[in-house]
């Protein structure tokens, strides 16, 4: 069953109201001090994201971040999916502003879609925002989308003088058959300037009459005019969605997300090259990703929980925007929501806004760290007490099982610890919505893989739930472990085996930073109000520096 994330709340929140309700509540009793608990909390979402932008109704569809000079900030328009669109006409464009990637002003809606079923552009689809200052004008090219019409897909256009009120331009689109492209898959365009100093534009597609997917390119000279000046190939027979090309320092790169639905490829990657011709090359003679020796990341930048990740900059620095998206089931804490993502068990489509710095390494690699304004966000220091524990002596866990349980978060929840391993082969994880009940509880685990050289991060359901069966006794149904449609992230274990961990929540999105190299994104319901742990899985681990800060 779907449920907006925030949320269509089941009888027993409601009675509750939005804040949290428990099993052990006091009854109308003197109030009851809940720091001082540690049974488990039925919480949900509040109706508004103070960190990830969600829109008062309704969800994020692929972001679409530009950096808007003229106005001195970031514009990040979105395709707004609702519950309930119509069969045809659905995904109007609507966008946020923002200057540090923390704090949103809503837009509402800046580019409607067409006014009747057979109108191209009766559902949009993804596009890009550029400026011009040749002539002072805002450019938006998007997807027109409508089955009803002779192209099922085609690139439209709208520009404005002020970046909030847009003029569609309905006697021009570019049309894949027109240059040897589909009628069906003709998408996600995407504009930057190239090494000739010329606007071009990519375009997601395949050829007229099949084959493998290719990217066509267009380049002008005025944003107006395109000549088409050929096509480079994709991965395989892997369809690229929202590409963004970009040159950072001096390498060029390709971001994009990947269509297909498997556990291990529908993420946010990207190629790097020393030049946009060799970029382009890189796809021509076989794929060629950042080296990842035996963990074969293919490029990967975040977990299967941020999708459409597009990227803009300021001029000195750069931010990727991408959708965390939510879980079906309703937002109850007697359902087992986080253990599914959607159809399949594939992640849902649409969710909130995250975002991250796109951070360079000397050798020209890319990984994702937390915005600087995070931190300055997160400024009210918390106290941290200890709850319960198991093996727990001096700082250190010691043992499989063993972990420590630490007091409740609030809503939004800046995190942070360090883990120091004794040996190669230790694993150790945190655990959210958790609790001394017999309940299930929802782990982030760093796992060591290739013989230690490297880890793993996973999402894993643990604990267990007392259910009577029908012979009227109790039996313990115990946590599914990996969870289906989550995915993991591959680094490399750090020489010292010491991890520097900064993790950030709102409501139920959850972002795990691992020593300024793993960025892993994830959707966990009912953080907020419960207790949280760090756990050991065997071996010694030490634990210092626990700190908890709230907005």
């Amino acid at each position: 069953m779907k449920t907006m994330i925030y949320s269509m709340i089941c009888a027993a929140s409601l009675i509750c109201g939005l804040t949290a309700c428990s099993k052990d509540s006091s009854n109308g009793d003197a109030p009851k001090d809940w720091q001082g608990t540690t049974t488990s909390f039925a919480s949900s979402d509040a109706q508004g994201f103070g960190t990830y932008f969600m829109p008062s109704v309704g969800r994020v569809g692929d972001p679409m971040p530009f950096y808007d000079k003229k106005a001195g900030n970031f514009k990040v328009f979105y395709l707004q999916e609702f519950d309930n669109n119509m069969s045809h006409r659905f995904h109007p464009i609507w966008g946020v502003t923002t200057q540090d990637g923390t704090s949103y002003q809503s837009m509402g809606e800046v580019l409607p879609y067409g006014a009747n079923d057979y109108m191209q552009d009766a559902a949009l689809g993804t596009g890009c925002c550029y400026y011009s200052e040749k002539d002072d004008t805002y450019y938006f090219y998007y997807t027109g989308h409508n089955g009803n019409c002779k192209y099922r897909e085609v690139v439209m256009r709208a520009t404005s003088k002020d970046g909030q009120n847009w003029v569609k331009d309905e006697l021009w689109a570019i049309n894949g058959p027109d240059y040897g492209y589909s009628s069906n898959d003709f998408r996600d365009p995407q504009i930057f300037i190239a090494d000739d100093d010329l606007y071009h534009m990519v375009i997601s597609t395949y050829p007229q009459g099949g084959g493998d997917p290719r990217f066509a390119e267009f380049k002008s000279s005025d944003m107006k005019n395109w000549e088409h000046v050929g096509s480079f190939k994709m991965i395989w027979d892997r369809m690229l969605e929202c590409p963004d090309i970009f040159k950072m320092g001096n390498y060029w790169y390709l971001v994009y997300s990947e269509s297909v639905k498997t556990s291990w490829s529908r993420v946010v990657k990207y190629l790097m090259a020393d030049s946009y011709q060799h970029l382009k090359d890189a796809f021509n003679d076989g794929p060629k990703w950042p080296a990842d020796g035996p963990l074969w990341r293919e490029g990967k930048l975040d977990s299967r929980a941020f999708y459409a990740g597009k990227t803009a900059s300021n001029g000195t620095d750069r931010y990727i925007w991408g959708w965390t998206p939510f879980r079906s089931g309703v937002d109850c804490h007697e359902k087992n929501i986080n253990v599914g993502g959607g159809d399949g068990n594939e992640p849902n489509w649409s969710g909130a806004l995250v975002c991250h710095k796109v951070f360079q390494h000397e050798d020209g690699t890319l990984s994702l760290r937390a915005i600087p304004a995070m931190a300055t966000k997160y400024n009210k220091p918390q106290t941290v007490k200890v709850m319960d524990s198991k093996g727990y002596t001096d700082n250190k866990l010691t043992g499989d099982g063993a972990y420590v349980l630490y007091n409740r978060l609030g809503t939004c929840n800046h995190i942070s610890f360090k883990v120091t391993t004794a040996g190669n082969d230790d694993k150790f994880g945190v655990s959210f919505v958790r609790s001394t009940d017999p309940e299930f509880y929802y782990s982030i685990i760093v796992n060591p893989e290739d013989n230690g050289n490297a880890r793993k991060v996973n999402f894993e359901q643990e604990g267990y739930r007392i259910k009577i069966n029908d012979q009227g006794e109790e039996e313990k149904i115990y946590g599914k472990g990996f969870i289906d449609g989550a995915d993991g992230y591959g680094f490399y274990r750090p020489a010292d085996n010491t991890y520097d961990i900064d993790i950030y929540t709102d409501n139920s999105v959850v972002v795990v930073y691992i020593n300024d190299i793993v960025c892993y994104t994830q959707r966990i319901y009912g953080i907020q109000k419960n207790c949280w742990s760090i756990n050991n899985y065997g071996g010694s681990v030490t634990i210092s520096d626990v700190k908890v800060s709230q907005q």
